[in-house]
């Protein structure tokens, strides 16, 4: 595959939202929620304390700008009560105590003020990614760009091309509903271009509000949960085909995996409050039939070198704690320990979905790694599809 990369840059979310904050918000809310005796040790469990938003929690949870009486309206609410022979005076009463009423955000209070967010952070991280590699704007060739949960058309590759000033004939590939995979697949799909022209540069920016998806109406125990989880982050980093001064990591081999007949397990749906992302408690379990099936590619690339072979860091996405767990249970016993130190360090901030790979990354990068350290990349998304690379430092 021969693709290398330059350090990758992550921004995160500038607004710190406590754990705590998120369950005093739940209790006030929900009083007689069912679960509300749980949710001291449902929060526990995550090991988040803090999160980063792009937007403070305040603008998730406050209400909208209309009343009551967005639908129908004030007027054709007066008519109505008159035509019901309401006197004058009931009428204004009414009208008056609707008005009081908040109503909740729209779907374009809530998303507008994210895809801003998304389009800044995209920017800074890509702009801080092209100053890591010692490269310009217009060394670009080819923009991967990747943002589910704040969908727009045009997106946020067009976005960037504007705001960093990229070429006309940049090739844009916008990979919006990658999600979680977004950081590994990307990477995949800017080795396969760099190795049809070794001289193409390829920016890859990843930029998700995943807090938008923090519904305060939802009184489901499966709502609670995504309140805790999420944090908003933008990453980007370069790729290219031949080694550069400031490139630290080759890949060499890339792999996908796809289990049929599982897309209703983790997915996001539109309703009229906004985006909720919904999960399946069987979600883990398909999580972990394919980390097995990477175990079993892993061990048949290596299965003719003459030796033991182990990686010496995995930097794994899977959403959650009970896979990584799952992971150290299912790796060879001669493997040594703490190869996924990295990726419980980023997840003790939040889950950051397609971004986490590369936020994962440069925790590693960050903390200095030995030349030929060999490195496996993983992630898993909504499908439930993943996909996993091989490396090496340099």
């Amino acid at each position: 595959m021969g693709a290398y990369l330059t350090p990758p840059a992550v921004v995160q979310g500038e607004h710190a939202v406590k754990t705590g904050e998120i369950l005093a918000e739940v209790r006030e809310r929900h009083p007689q929620a069912p679960w509300l005796s749980r949710i001291d040790g449902i929060a526990g469990s995550t090991g988040i304390d803090t999160r980063g938003w792009m937007l403070p929690l305040e603008t998730a949870t406050g209400p909208g700008s209309g009343t009551g009486l967005r639908t129908p309206g004030a007027g054709p609410a007066r008519a109505a009560l008159a035509h019901q022979g309401f006197t004058e005076q009931e009428v204004n009463r009414a009208i008056t105590a609707l008005e009081a009423i908040p109503a909740p955000q729209t779907i374009q209070e809530r998303t507008a003020p994210a895809w801003a967010a998304v389009r800044s952070y995209g920017e800074r991280a890509a702009r801080d990614a092209l100053r890591a590699a010692g490269l310009d704007t217009t060394d670009v060739d080819c923009l991967i760009t990747s943002h589910s949960t704040t969908p727009a058309l045009p997106g946020l590759d067009l976005s960037l091309l504007n705001r960093l000033g990229l070429r006309d004939d940049v090739l844009l590939l916008p990979a919006t509903q990658w999600a979680c995979i977004a950081g590994t697949r990307s990477l995949a799909l800017a080795a396969d271009l760099v190795a049809a022209d070794p001289d193409r540069v390829v920016l890859v920016v990843i930029s998700e509000a995943l807090s938008t998806t923090y519904q305060p109406a939802d009184d489901t125990l499966e709502s609670l949960i995504v309140r805790l989880l999420f944090a908003d982050t933008a990453v980007a980093v370069v790729v290219t085909g031949r080694p550069r001064p400031e490139s630290v990591l080759r890949l060499d081999a890339a792999w996908h995996h796809t289990l049929p007949g599982t897309t209703d397990l983790h997915r996001l749906e539109t309703r009229e409050d906004g985006t909720h992302f919904v999960m399946d408690r069987r979600g883990p379990r398909a999580v972990q039939e394919t980390v097995a099936a990477m175990w079993e590619w892993l061990g048949a690339r290596h299965r003719d070198d003459g030796q033991p072979w182990h990686p010496d860091l995995l930097l794994a996405h899977p959403g959650g704690t009970r896979v990584l767990e799952y992971m150290e249970q299912t790796m060879p016993g001669t493997w040594p320990e703490g190869l996924l130190a990295h990726s419980r360090d980023s997840y003790t901030t939040g889950n950051r979905g397609g971004a986490a790979v590369l936020d994962i990354l440069r925790r590693a990068h960050d903390a200095g790694q030995k030349s030929g350290s060999r490195t496996v990349l993983y992630a898993a998304a909504p499908g439930l599809t993943a996909t996993a690379l091989e490396g090496e430092w340099l």
